[in-house]
C-alpha cells in the first residue's frame, strides 16, 4: 500500500471524528426534551435524519414493553443489516488487499528509488484486480450520519432522556464508565479479529480506535455507547462467520 493511500485513510478517520464533534456541538439538545412529532418542524436534518430514528425508537420501545434499551438493540440490528452489503464489500476488499501484499512488496523493492513510479504501478495493480483500498471507509461513512442523528434523537426525545435501562439512564453519561469500557473492549476484539485481513500499515490505526471510542463514550449519553456495544457485538459475530473458518490467502494474485 502506498504512503498516499495510507495517509488518505488516516485523513478520513480524522475527518470523521471531527465531523462527530462539529455536528454534535453545533446542535445542542433542548434542555427539556421534545416530542418526536416536533422534530418535523425543526429543519431538514431533524425531519429527514433525526425524526426517522426517534420515531423508530418510540415504535420499537412501545412494542418491547417500553424498553428503549431493547429498542436500540433492534434498531442496531436493522442498521447493521442495511449496511451489510457495504460491509461485505469491505471484507472482500480487505482479503484482496492481503493477497496482494506480496505483489506490492515486489513493486516496492523494484521501484524503491522511484516512489512516484511505485505508486503508479501499485494503483495499476489495484485496478487490475478490482481492489479499492478505501473500501473499508464506506461503512463508516454511511453510519456516521446515523450516529449523529441517533445522538440528537436521544437528547431531543424526552422519553429516551428520562428512561432507565438496566443500571443506566440513557439520556445521561455513564458515571461508572462501564459502557465506555465495554464499547472500547468490544471495539478492540472486533479489530483484533480482523487484524489478519488488515494491511500492516493500518494496524496502528486499529489499535487507536478503541481508545478513541472510550474517550468519546465517556462524553456521550449512555444510549450512544450502548449502541456501539450492540453494534460491535453484531460485528464480532458477523466477522466470525465470514472469516472464522477461512484460510489465509497464499501468495500474490499476479505472476
Amino acid at each position: 500500500m502506498s504512503r498516499t493511500i495510507q495517509s488518505r485513510k488516516f485523513a478520513v478517520a480524522g475527518l470523521l471524528l471531527l465531523l462527530v464533534g462539529v455536528l454534535t456541538g453545533c446542535m445542542p439538545p433542548d434542555e427539556h426534551g421534545t416530542s418526536t412529532e416536533d422534530l418535523l418542524d425543526q429543519g431538514f436534518w431533524s425531519r429527514y435524519f433525526v425524526y426517522p430514528l426517534s420515531w423508530s425508537l418510540d415504535f420499537f420501545a412501545d412494542t418491547l414493553w417500553g424498553e428503549y434499551g431493547l429498542a436500540i438493540l433492534v434498531l442496531t440490528i436493522i442498521i447493521r443489516f442495511l449496511v451489510l452489503p457495504l460491509t461485505l464489500k469491505q471484507y472482500r476488499s480487505s482479503k484482496a488487499m492481503q493477497a496482494l501484499q506480496p505483489d506490492i512488496q515486489k513493486l516496492r523493492e523494484k521501484h524503491k528509488d522511484n516512489p512516484q513510479k511505485m505508486q503508479e504501478e501499485t494503483m495499476k495493480l489495484f485496478q487490475k484486480h478490482g481492489v479499492n483500498p478505501l473500501a473499508g471507509c464506506f461503512p463508516i461513512l454511511v453510519q456516521m450520519p446515523i450516529l449523529i442523528a441517533l445522538y440528537n434523537a436521544i437528547y431531543w426525545n424526552a422519553d429516551i432522556r428520562t428512561h432507565t435501562f438496566l443500571i443506566w439512564e440513557l439520556g445521561q453519561k455513564d458515571p461508572y464508565f462501564i459502557l465506555a469500557t465495554l464499547a472500547a473492549l468490544t471495539t478492540y476484539i472486533q479489530q483484533k479479529m480482523m487484524m489478519k485481513q488488515t494491511p500492516a500499515q493500518m494496524k496502528a490505526l486499529l489499535v487507536i480506535f478503541p481508545v478513541l471510542i472510550f474517550v468519546m463514550s465517556m462524553q456521550f449519553a449512555a444510549a450512544l455507547p450502548l449502541y456501539w456495544v450492540f453494534s460491535n457485538l453484531f460485528t464480532i459475530v458477523q466477522t466470525y462467520f465470514i472469516y472464522g473458518r477461512s484460510s489465509e490467502p497464499k501468495g500474490g494474485l499476479s505472476k
